[in-house]
């Protein structure tokens, strides 16, 4: 293979493509990107076996052939390129080395053969119609942050995407919940949809859609079967599988029959719960609201930081009502669930353990010195375990749990362990 193009046509190209690509994987060829010449196009494609993003690009080719190379390195090396570079690849299809020249710069890059790169586009698609993209990117941004982060519950990792009738219209409608919150938003079903089964696009996917979408004016065709999707933005092509699972029935759960109305301006509603929600606690970033006539009061209150009122004038009539806002935090910034154990008494050392399941009367494991008793508000067997890798260098602590592992004397929910001073 031999082909030369333009640097800015493969830079754009490569950063479409190797978001794909995970930087850590078991399987080599997973972390490279297929390159194809033929004709006077390159076409790149990268996969992670659930995703696949492939492209065409304009170029020069002087020999056919195809090979793969790393992703994530050819990208880096490609942009810190100058601006305005010719880019020259020549290799072998076979896989060994790959040599990559541009102006005065020379790499070369191990590669693998092209005929390991695996292909997960074949398949019939049952239904296919074309969306506008402004269209698509409506139903994405306003249902996107509901979807689940919850690998356990992997029928809501994803938006929910199917066509419905709603007073007699056709409407392609999206749906996302994580089970706390729910969003749906609907748009013309567009011809063709009618029919479509209902499915369920990954997290990953629907993120790669909304950055492939560059132009709102254009057109996006979509084809879609049992098993797959993929979406057609012309010289850019994502299949991605979708989530094998069931949609829970989220109409159950929507309020009905409501015969109260509140009408506020949304920018000014979202700038006012934005300035109060400068000072909540990280903890919980709840905003209170309280409804009068005409008015609607919000309020935060943090103890270490003070507290935020703000009024908004709104369209309400019925009597005084109170609710409760919860702003979404990242898992990142959440904290850890609060003992209600008090501070540790002398005499006492508490082992911090917190364990998988329903929440807990406590949480933590404290050893009472005086006593001569150990107790966990957990199960036996983890406060076991723990107290086992706490003996280490104690063999009389050690025989004893080994004596009463199977048969220790328990309070309440706890239990009890004799130790020795």
């Amino acid at each position: 293979m031999k082909v030369t193009l333009e640097r800015a046509a493969l830079l754009k190209s490569l950063g479409h493509v190797h978001r794909v690509v995970e930087r850590r994987t078991t399987i080599p060829i997973l972390s490279n990107v297929l390159l194809q010449a033929d004709g006077r196009s390159l076409l790149l494609k990268a996969t992670d076996l659930d995703l696949e993003v492939t492209e065409t690009v304009a170029a020069d080719v002087g020999m056919k052939g195809g090979t793969t190379l790393p992703a994530h390195t050819l990208y880096e090396i490609v942009r810190k390129l100058p601006e305005g570079a010719q880019v020259s690849l020549d290799g072998a299809s076979d896989g060994g080395q790959l040599l990559l020249k541009s102006g005065r710069s020379r790499f070369t890059l191990q590669s693998l053969p092209e005929s390991d790169f695996p292909d997960i586009s074949a398949g019939e698609m049952t239904h296919k119609f074309t969306l506008a993209a402004g269209d698509l990117k409506k139903l994405i941004e306003k249902t996107q942050f509901a979807i689940s982060n919850e690998e356990t519950r992997y029928y809501l990792n994803g938006i929910f995407l199917h066509a419905t009738e709603v007073d007699g219209h056709a409407m392609l409608r999206g749906v996302a919940t994580d089970g706390h919150r729910l969003a749906r938003v609907e748009i013309p079903a567009p011809a063709g949809s009618a029919g479509m089964p209902g499915v369920i696009v990954p997290r990953k996917a629907v993120s790669e859609v909304q950055k492939l979408i560059e132009d709102a004016d254009a057109d996006v065709t979509i084809e879609l079967s049992a098993s797959k999707i993929r979406f057609n933005f012309g010289a850019v092509v994502l299949t991605s599988k979708l989530i094998d699972g069931t949609f829970p029935d989220y109409a159950r759960v929507i309020p009905t029959g409501n015969d109260k109305r509140l009408t506020v301006e949304r920018s000014d509603f979202a700038r006012a719960v934005d300035r109060v929600s400068t000072i909540s606690s990280e903890r919980g970033r709840a905003v209170k609201m309280a409804l009068a006539d005409g008015k609607l009061t919000l309020s935060v209150t943090n103890p270490d930081a003070g507290a935020a009122i703000e009024e908004l004038e709104v369209d309400y009539d019925f009597e005084p009502a109170r609710y409760r806002l919860q702003r979404q935090v990242p898992a990142r910034h959440r904290q850890p669930a609060r003992q209600r154990h008090g501070p540790v008494p002398p005499g006492r050392r508490r082992l911090a353990h917190r364990h998988p399941g329903p929440r807990r009367r406590g949480g933590a494991l404290c050893a009472d010195a005086d006593a001569g008793v150990a107790r966990a508000d957990v199960p036996a067997r983890f406060a076991y375990a723990r107290l086992e890798s706490e003996s280490h260098g104690r063999p009389d602590l050690l025989r004893i749990l080994r004596r009463r592992r199977h048969g220790p004397r328990r309070i309440g929910r706890g239990l009890a362990l004799p130790v020795r001073q």
